[in-house]
């Protein structure tokens, strides 16, 4: 009877835990959408500073925030938290890798827009 409750505990635990993440991974989207209104949507007239101040870091932002909850789910959703310690590292590593990559990609095409003018306009 005791290993039955205490099944039930550790689920009921569990069920809890990702109830809490549901609802982080909800405030993540809401961020989400609020920058993009603040940057480009309905806000902007509204809140105009801070559009100004926002609009450049626009997809870096984004990136960061999609990142987070990408982490998260991958964690959680898909158990890797609960996975062998060889399994998190190899995904952790490979993350990192992708992050790398990528900025350095933005690094690459935001030099390049800098040195080429395609029909007199800015790349």
């Amino acid at each position: 009877m005791s290993d039955h409750h205490a099944e039930g505990v550790g689920a009921h635990t569990a069920s809890a835990e990702y109830i809490r993440i549901a609802v982080v991974l909800f405030a993540l989207t809401a961020m989400e959408v609020l920058l993009y209104e603040a940057c480009f949507g309905h806000l902007k007239a509204s809140m105009p500073g801070l559009s100004t101040s926002l609009s450049p870091w626009f997809v870096q932002l984004l990136l960061v925030l999609s990142a987070f909850k990408f982490w998260l789910v991958a964690m959680f959703y898909m158990h890797l938290k609960f996975d062998l310690k060889v399994l998190q590292w190899l995904f952790g590593f490979s993350l990192v890798l992708a992050t790398i990559v990528i900025m350095a990609l933005f690094t690459l095409f935001t030099y390049n827009r800098t040195l080429w003018w395609w029909g007199g306009v800015p790349w």
